[in-house]
């Protein structure tokens, strides 16, 4: 059973940016956080976040055409970390995801952000991270994070 970890409520990209910052102090080497939200939800937003908490200084950008986007990062032991950034929108089937090699990067010893994680079906890690965006107005948004709280 997953803990709640936060429930927010974003009013602008910022809020949301802030709250991925605050997930960022709980990953680890081999962390996979799966997002769940539809177009214009935010779930890029809380990458970028996600990135800045853990030092990535590249350009954070959606991978919607090529599905996967590597940045630099920093783990939690102040040694370079590696940060892989899907984009399932595009995913012909969840089995595609074997084709990329998506396994050596969920089971792998970066972090992995995962958009539209609900078209990976079962080659989601089970222990990944959820986190659930949901509009809630023309810039407010609800959401929940869930998973390991320690």
């Amino acid at each position: 059973m997953s803990d709640v970890i936060f429930e927010g409520v974003s009013a602008s990209p910022e809020e949301t940016l802030q709250l991925g910052r605050r997930l960022a102090g709980l990953l680890r080497r081999g962390d996979c956080v799966a997002l769940y939200g539809d177009l214009g939800s935010g779930t890029t937003h809380f990458v970028k976040g996600v990135c800045a908490g853990l030092q990535a200084t590249d350009p954070v950008t959606s991978p919607t055409f090529a599905l996967l986007n590597e940045y630099a990062g920093v783990g939690s032991d102040g040694q370079p970390m590696p940060i892989y950034h899907f984009d399932l929108y595009r995913l012909g089937d969840a089995e595609e995801l074997l084709t990329l090699g998506a396994d050596d990067f969920f089971y792998g010893k970066g972090v992995c952000l995962i958009e539209w994680a609900d078209l990976g079906g079962a080659w989601i890690p089970a222990q990944a991270y959820q986190v659930y965006f949901e509009h809630a107005g023309e810039l407010v948004r609800n959401i929940l994070a869930m998973g390991r709280a320690t």
